[in-house]
């Protein structure tokens, strides 16, 4: 049975969070770090009481909520940010199906959470861990989710570890919107609901 539009929509904005900044450390080389904590911080709560547990509050989560709302407004006119989110979907139907990758990452995110409750999920050496968990896993299935920006930044190690540790939040976040009972038809046939949850989220 899917889960009420609000919690789903929920989802949809950490996807888009993550992926906002996946961009934005592409382009500029930096992350926002609260924006980039809420969602990686999210790769190690796999049994949260609900949704928003998942992502601590539902405020760590304005700066997508907000995305969404303007997408569904029609005042984002970006494109590149919903391909890429496509592209995650698109992969992470692949990845539930892929049972041995399913286990890989899980037992992955076992042994770095110690280390990420002890340095916090931004701690580079944590990035390093969750970027390698996704290059040896998620990152072989297709379609491959490709990422453009400027080739100074994508050439340093530390930044490439930290675009795929957000990748893999991207993931974890199209993996609970499908488990909510979320599908592509949301966009077709929901989007005034979901400017209206999106704003009941943010408060306005």
């Amino acid at each position: 049975m899917s889960a009420p539009l609000n919690e789903r929509v929920l989802a949809l904005a950490a996807l888009a969070q993550s992926l906002a900044q996946v961009r934005r450390i592409a382009e500029t080389g930096q992350s926002e770090d609260g924006a980039a904590s809420a969602v990686l911080d999210s790769v190690f709560r796999v049994d949260a009481a609900s949704t928003e547990a998942v992502y601590a509050r539902a405020s760590s989560l304005a700066p997508g909520l907000r995305l969404l709302r303007d997408y569904f407004e029609g005042q984002n006119k970006d494109a590149s940010l919903p391909r890429l989110a496509l592209s995650v979907l698109q992969v992470e139907r692949r990845f539930v199906r892929e049972t041995d990758t399913v286990r890989a990452v899980s037992g992955g995110l076992e042994e770095i959470a110690p280390q990420a409750a002890e340095r916090g999920s931004t701690h580079p050496d944590v990035l390093t861990a969750l970027g390698t968990l996704y290059s040896d896993t998620i990152s072989h299935l297709r379609p491959r989710v490709m990422i453009q920006g400027n080739p100074h930044y994508l050439g340093q190690p530390g930044v490439v570890s930290e675009i795929r540790a957000i990748l893999l939040a991207a993931v974890r976040a199209a993996v609970l919107w499908r488990q909510l009972g979320g599908s592509l038809w949301d966009f077709v046939f929901s989007r005034k609901a979901m400017v209206q949850a999106a704003r009941s989220w943010l408060g306005a």
